[in-house]
């Protein structure tokens, strides 16, 4: 971790840390920075406020959930921040959060749903999403299968993917209407900066 770029780096530290808070700070406490949906009260009296759409980010549901969002940003965060600099990368790091949490609320709210999101799985596929837009013809070879393909497939892929089993429903549980709400944020943003190049 000594050799990453800072703000990767940081993040990496930020969601160990966030992982690790349950275990040593009051859980009613933590509750609070978990992402509630709109009208939703959990016991201990969370419910939805507007620093969430940050702090949800940096918390995690189990082990294997911290372990796969940070390997994601561990694989393409140092490309991404070496291009963009150390503000960019922060700035578009957390617009990804924060458009995917505000998805995620909007689809909450159409399904009723009074569960509390976590993770940081928006913020990382909108850095998927940069990683196929910046370097679109890098080889990226998936887990499982182990199968190499370039860049912009693979984010293609995952796009679609999502989609598909955010409009059946399935993987219950999984957000994926927050991972393409990342995605578009991040999209978004880096159009806006190409069309302002000179704007920081």
């Amino acid at each position: 971790m000594l050799r990453l770029p800072p703000v990767t780096r940081a993040l990496l530290v930020a969601n160990i840390l966030g992982f690790v808070m349950p275990f040593v700070v009051d859980p009613d406490f933590v509750a609070h920075l978990a992402l509630w949906p709109f009208g939703a009260t959990a016991h201990g009296g969370a419910a939805f406020a507007p620093w969430q759409l940050v702090t949800y980010a940096f918390l995690h549901a189990g082990f294997s959930h911290l372990l796969f969002n940070m390997l994601g940003l561990w694989m393409f965060g140092s490309d991404i921040e070496r291009v963009f600099g150390t503000r960019r990368m922060w700035m578009y790091y957390i617009v990804c959060v924060v458009v995917a949490g505000l998805t995620q609320q909007v689809f909450a709210s159409a399904t009723g749903s009074f569960y509390p999101t976590v993770g940081a799985s928006g913020g990382v596929f909108g850095l998927l999403l940069a990683f196929g837009m910046l370097f679109p013809r890098r080889t990226v070879v998936l887990l499982i299968p182990p199968i190499p393909m370039p860049a912009w497939l693979f984010v293609t892929l995952y796009g679609v993917i999502e989609i598909v089993l955010g409009v059946t429903g399935s993987q219950q549980g999984v957000a994926h209407f927050a991972h393409l709400g990342g995605m578009v944020g991040g999209y978004v943003l880096i159009k806006y900066w190409r069309s302002s190049p000179h704007r920081q």
